[in-house]
């Protein structure tokens, strides 16, 4: 058939418009932006074992194209398995059509969108494959660590299958430098593709706003300063890939973080220190690090990047994302008023006399620590002491002032006998400090830990992550008490 009559044929007799199936899922891309929608449709064969896609079907509006795009997906889904499905890109909706101009592949990428964004839904709700030994879920975010960690992964002789999670979705953001918006998901899947992989998205950004953005809003109302990273981590992102790598009968999680898993289990540093990624992912309960793999653990950035220049890929020279993911490309002032109701609200910079020496846009708007930002002069640097967001003060002083030998940690939780923690560190790649835990604490959750530094370091910003040490394992977590 010519490539003018397949598009013809998919546009002038469509497969199943208008259809939705029974218990079915259903995935939509486009909208006002382009002025093509599609939605596509289909149901998982609960009796079997491979997950086949029973039934299928689509909708569309806009140019024919679209039209085209949505009945070849739904021609190449009907009685495929679910993982069989998940290697569809948009190149084999466009072969479906005889091929498509570069004007018109725009359709076959958003049918694609849709086909997967079902696809990510009925491998949540309703797959549940058969038990496969090696099979193994890998998280991919579209960068150069998590695609080396998907290669490494495969190389191995198991069968690797990718997934991408869809965090957050915001116009006044750039989803271009974000590693969990439509465009990484689309990217990540695009490069599980050429390397021969499955590839599954998953929607989690009622759950991620509920469960981190919300918090990280009401902490800085508060006028904390949270790391949401870890919270990420620790209960929304892992776990739900954990939860589908056993639907999908996969034996274990594989990521890019620079981590180990030691025997325990129990979470260890990285032998790139400068890559080391403990901290953030501190919070992982014993559970489930005994599923997670980190194949980059032993290596070091270069090291990584030499590996991704050898196999081809094409994200070996991608820089690394710097921002918080729901904060690519805008800034964190604009989202709390946007997001948060949290807008300027003027209010006195004090000194440690209640001395008026300045005036503030709003004191959720700093951190204990800060330094720059405060448009005030003086003979010494002044940093940021203390905040009050009922009272709408921010409470300057020297850097002497912020020095103190204890800091007190709420909500810890030990894996281990207090006695064995011999460090601590507060920020992702900060410094790593000596110290002991007051009192003879056992391993379980308390309310209150005071953590007692070897030397004098400057306090850290209340609602930041204490990450305890023992040696070069992490022990225990906590969050740095007002």
């Amino acid at each position: 058939m010519r490539t003018s009559d397949q598009l013809t044929n998919h546009l002038e007799r469509p497969l199943a418009r208008g259809h939705t199936p029974e218990n079915g899922f259903t995935g939509a891309a486009g909208g006002a932006a382009c002025g093509d929608l599609i939605r596509i449709s289909l149901a998982v064969d609960p009796d079997s074992a491979e997950g086949t896609i029973e039934d299928a079907g689509f909708d569309a509006s806009g140019c024919g194209a679209t039209v085209a795009a949505g009945s070849a997906a739904v021609g190449l889904l009907r009685d495929t398995p679910l993982l069989q499905a998940a290697r569809i890109g948009a190149a084999d909706v466009a072969h479906e059509l005889g091929g498509l101009s570069t004007t018109k592949l725009h359709a076959a990428e958003l049918a694609c969108d849709a086909l997967h964004r079902a696809l990510g839904w009925a491998a949540r709700s309703v797959a549940c494959l058969g038990a496969r030994e090696g099979r193994t879920l890998v998280a991919m975010s579209g960068g150069v660590d998590s695609a080396v960690a998907a290669l490494l992964t495969a190389e191995t002789g198991a069968e690797a299958v990718g997934v991408t999670l869809e965090l957050w979705s915001d116009p006044e953001n750039d989803g271009d430098l974000s590693c969990c918006s439509a465009q990484a998901v689309r990217g990540a899947r695009e490069l599980a593709h050429d390397m021969g992989m499955p590839h599954l998205s998953i929607d989690l950004r009622a759950e991620f706003r509920a469960g981190v953005v919300d918090q990280w809003l009401s902490d800085h109302a508060a006028g904390l300063t949270p790391n949401p990273c870890v919270r990420c981590n620790g209960s929304v992102r892992l776990d739900a890939m954990l939860v589908l790598a056993e639907r999908l009968g996969a034996q274990s999680l594989a990521t890019g973080h620079y981590a180990r898993v030691k025997e325990g289990p129990l979470l260890q540093t990285a032998t790139d220190g400068s890559k080391d990624q403990s901290y953030v992912l501190s919070a992982l309960s014993p559970h489930s690090l005994s599923r997670l793999r980190f194949p980059l653990g032993e290596l070091r950035k270069p090291q990584v990047r030499e590996i991704a220049e050898r196999a081809g890929l094409s994200v070996a020279g991608r820089h690394d994302s710097q921002d918080l993911c729901f904060l690519a490309g805008t800034r964190q002032v604009a989202f709390l008023e946007r997001h948060g109701g949290l807008g300027a609200k003027p209010g006195p910079i004090l000194d440690a006399d209640r001395n008026v020496l300045g005036e503030h846009d709003g004191a959720h708007a700093y951190t204990v620590g800060q330094r720059h930002g405060l448009g005030i002069g003086g003979r010494e640097p002044l940093y940021v002491l203390s905040i009050d967001t009922a009272a709408n003060t921010v409470t300057v002083g020297p850097r002497g002032a912020l020095l103190a030998d204890v800091m007190a940690a709420r909500e810890v939780t030990l894996h281990r006998d207090g006695r064995c923690v011999d460090g601590v560190r507060v920020r992702a790649h900060g410094q790593r400090y000596g110290c002991r835990l007051a009192g003879e604490l056992d391993a379980g959750r308390h309310r209150l830990v005071e953590i007692e530094l070897r030397e004098q370091a400057e306090r850290t910003a209340p609602g930041q992550i204490a990450c305890l040490y023992a040696g070069d394992l992490v022990v225990g977590y906590g969050t740095i008490a007002a």
